[in-house]
């Protein structure tokens, strides 16, 4: 609904990574007055990198981690750039730098510093700043007039700053806290275990014998690495059946083996799995993903955390009975994210400053019960809520926004990247056959009326 109200608020946005950033200068530019608080030295959030992990915990389990990025130092997108940036700034190949479609992750960290000087946001960002504490001023104060205490600490200062905004937008990522399963003798295990948010490198893995546990991208991933310096690489996975890509490097390797779940770990270092094979390990490699977690913030119970849903949320962003006060940028998986978090970052700017207005509290807790539904009877498990998949829905967001719709030569490239890593996993970032999606990509609007001409693979 869009009203003819135009309101400046104070707006406390925590978090530099891409959804802090694109909220920021939305914020902005709806006339807000915004101050960012980042807890690492520069702007990028997941994709600052950072080599130095000897003193993080190696299971994560600490409720503030040291260590924020959760990259390894081989890591490539998984993604074409084409399709990556936001709405008016393309990912362009620079001259000097990872030309790749499927770049490094250095070139996504550079592609955000240029979004953020381009956009003159770095005045607004205080680095090296941990948020300790976000709450609400007025506990009684609930609606458009809530207010925020946030308490904040420079690194390496113990005095506390205090400050009061009218709105919190939450930036802060959700790949950084590791999501840990629950087996039998994990607890008491005397050798190496490590999630891979603490992964860097395969050389301190040389003539080991890994198990890796979990399937996923960054568990594939890891493995290809791990195989050419480890004794033997046991990819354990809830499922057998596997992409005719990761069959190809198992059958590639002699020693990449695939195997089932882990039954339990014994003291001895023995690896039982489901099927009642076992074998003797000199570390186990969690790649099992991460969780939500919010520990500076403090709603009275509101908001909550419950198996990785976060919620009572509107649209994965708004909790009804603090929006549009307290907002979330990012939480949602599984889509193009720069631009969904862009059109958020819009939807939230303009509900601060009048220009829109949510649904009732009933209405929107109605919408956020039927959703809750439709992924029980879809038979989604809660820690995937947030999971989307879903192009249409992308767009349906859009719409409360006026933002535009994904380009489908965006949702086509996606689609292509995608089949072409279940096929060819150890190939597909750089052996393509989207070469007509490609220039249709570079000849849209997207690129021609953003004085992208010069873009070039």
């Amino acid at each position: 609904m869009v009203s003819g109200l135009n309101i400046s608020k104070n707006v406390c946005v925590i978090g530099a990574g891409p959804s802090g950033l694109v909220a920021a200068r939305e914020l902005r530019k709806e006339g807000h007055r915004v101050v960012v608080l980042e807890q690492r030295h520069d702007v990028g959030g997941q994709w600052l990198y950072e080599p130095n992990v000897e003193s993080e915990d190696p299971l994560g389990k600490n409720k503030f981690l040291q260590v924020h990025s959760s990259i390894y130092a081989s890591l490539r997108l998984i993604s074409p750039r084409e399709i990556m940036g936001f709405s008016d700034f393309p990912f362009l190949v620079k001259k000097g730098r990872d030309t790749r479609r499927f770049p490094g992750h250095r070139e996504l960290w550079l592609y955000l510093k240029d979004f953020c000087d381009h956009f003159r946001l770095r005045e607004m960002i205080r680095f090296n700043t941990r948020v300790e504490y976000v709450g609400m001023l007025d506990d009684e104060g609930f609606g458009k007039d809530l207010k925020w205490v946030v308490k904040s600490r420079e690194v390496n200062n113990a005095e506390l700053v205090e400050e009061i905004f009218d709105a919190v937008v939450v930036a802060t990522g959700h790949y950084s806290h590791p999501r840990l399963p629950a087996i039998k003798g994990m607890n008491s295990w005397k050798r190496k275990q490590m999630h891979s948010h603490v992964y860097r490198v395969p050389e301190p893995f040389r003539n080991e014998v890994v198990v890796v546990v979990g399937n996923s991208l960054s568990g594939q991933d890891i493995s290809m690495e791990l195989v050419e310096v480890a004794k033997e690489v046991h990819l354990s996975s809830k499922s057998l059946d596997i992409t005719e890509g990761l069959s190809k490097v198992i059958n590639k390797h002699d020693n990449l083996h695939l195997r089932p779940q882990i039954e339990s770990i014994e003291e001895d270092g023995r690896i039982i799995f489901a099927d009642g094979s076992w074998i003797v390990a000199d570390t186990i490699l969690y790649c099992t993903g991460y969780t939500y977690t919010f520990p500076f913030l403090d709603t009275k119970g509101i908001v909550v955390v419950d198996d990785d849903r976060v919620g009572p949320l509107f649209e994965h962003t708004f909790p009804p009975s603090l929006a549009p006060s307290l907002s979330f940028v990012g939480i949602p998986r599984k889509l193009i994210g720069f631009p969904f978090f862009e059109s958020q970052a819009k939807w939230i700017a303009q509900l601060l400053s009048g220009k829109r207005t949510l649904p009732s509290w009933d209405d929107m807790m109605q919408s956020i019960k039927e959703f809750y539904q439709s992924r029980d009877a879809a038979g989604v498990p809660k820690h995937n809520t947030h999971d989307i998949a879903d192009f249409e829905y992308c767009d349906r967001y859009g719409d409360y926004v006026g933002f535009p719709h994904l380009e489908e030569w965006r949702k086509q490239l996606c689609i292509s990247a995608l089949g072409n890593s279940y096929a060819n996993l150890e190939s597909y970032r750089d052996s393509w056959e989207d070469h007509e999606l490609l220039q249709e990509a570079l000849q849209s609007s997207y690129f021609t009326q953003l004085g992208a001409q010069d873009f070039t693979m």
